[in-house]
């Protein structure tokens, strides 16, 4: 009989399956361990589409020889408070925890940095690396050319651009911090292949088929493309974000762009970007917090409209869900389980 409830499983739990795995493809224990702790956050966060979900395809890839398991991130370009990282074509989680080290080392020293990279890979969630220089009493904020491209400019049918997402993080005191993470269509594409693994619908307004129709099976997904948030805006910021993450770092964009879901050999050379900026550089960082607080507190307590029972800021359930899945474990749907375990089966190692 089918259990009502997925699994759950703690996230030391998780990063520990998650290592065994990379480990038995040929990726080092240490870079194993990183990678299983970033994807194991992923998950913590509640970014289901960007955690455990995708290491069948890394893994794919990795077998396919799309990834270097043994790769020399190095800086190809360097100034004062600037940086491009070439990640050798490391898993994307390699290359951009260290683009975040680099922003915060050098924003500690100038104020400001901006850290770009190319020949990476997916990294997973955009508010994983805009939350790193958290700690530092800074705000993050990153930047990715999405791994495949979903969407066609404004008014056109040709996929040359991808939900390029954006997250910023931004620090307070007693409250959880305020974190933007958001993907430049109206949903991002793994939320359409998480659709598609637990047999739901899409709503409609997530895609559309290329006579216009609205398109709600997420498995005829390929017939159709994603819409960006706000028609023509969301498009502009696309092509942006894709200059600035993609252009200028010398890596994938538009045409170029790898699909990564359909294609598991050729290298993606993704490019992301990461900002880390110091508040000490323009006001008291303990004051800034206390500010941040009279804001959370003020939106909060705006009057509702009808049909409103709460005001929501960005980053409040990221807290919640992450208080949740620390005390009770991650949910691992049924099927989910069902992939990984056989997978670590084929590859020799414990399952879940």
């Amino acid at each position: 009989m089918k259990n009502s409830e997925p699994m759950r499983i703690t996230k030391p739990d998780l990063e520990a399956f998650i290592a065994r795995m990379f480990q038995a493809c040929g990726i080092t224990g240490k870079d194993a361990r990183r990678v299983a702790s970033l994807m194991a956050e992923a998950d913590l966060s509640g970014a289901d589409a960007h955690g455990v979900f995708r290491l069948p395809q890394y893994i794919k890839r990795i077998q396919a020889g799309g990834i270097n398991t043994q790769p020399e991130i190095r800086i190809a370009n360097e100034r004062t408070a600037t940086a491009l990282l070439d990640g050798d074509n490391a898993l994307g989680h390699l290359v951009m925890s260290r683009a975040a080290e680099i922003a915060v080392e050098k924003a500690s020293a100038s104020g400001v940095a901006w850290v770009g990279a190319c020949n990476s890979n997916h990294a997973g969630p955009a508010s994983l690396y805009a939350r790193m220089p958290l700690k530092h009493n800074m705000i993050g904020l990153y930047v990715a050319v999405g791994s495949a491209n979903h969407m066609p400019p404004w008014g056109g049918t040709d996929m040359l651009l991808s939900t390029n997402p954006i997250a910023v993080a931004v620090p307070s005191a007693q409250n959880p911090p305020i974190i933007l993470d958001m993907a430049t269509t109206v949903a991002a594409y793994g939320k359409v292949k998480t659709k598609a693994q637990l047999g739901e619908p899409m709503p409609e307004g997530w895609m559309i088929d290329r006579a216009g129709n609205p398109l709600t099976d997420p498995n005829r997904a390929a017939e159709g493309f994603l819409l960006p948030i706000g028609g023509p805006k969301g498009y502009g910021l696309a092509l942006i974000f894709g200059l600035l993450a993609g252009t200028l770092n010398g890596a994938a964009f538009g045409q170029d762009v790898i699909d990564f879901n359909a294609d598991s050999k050729t290298v993606t050379n993704t490019g992301h970007f990461i900002i880390a900026l110091d508040i000490a550089a323009f006001t008291d960082p303990d004051d800034f917090k206390r500010n941040v607080d009279d804001i959370w507190h003020q939106m909060k307590n705006s009057e509702l409209l009808p049909g409103f029972s709460d005001i929501r800021l960005p980053g409040e359930r990221l807290a919640k869900t992450m208080a949740d899945y620390s005390a009770n474990g991650i949910p691992i749907p049924d099927k989910l389980a069902s992939t990984l375990n056989e997978l670590a089966a084929s590859l020799g190692v414990n399952g879940l």
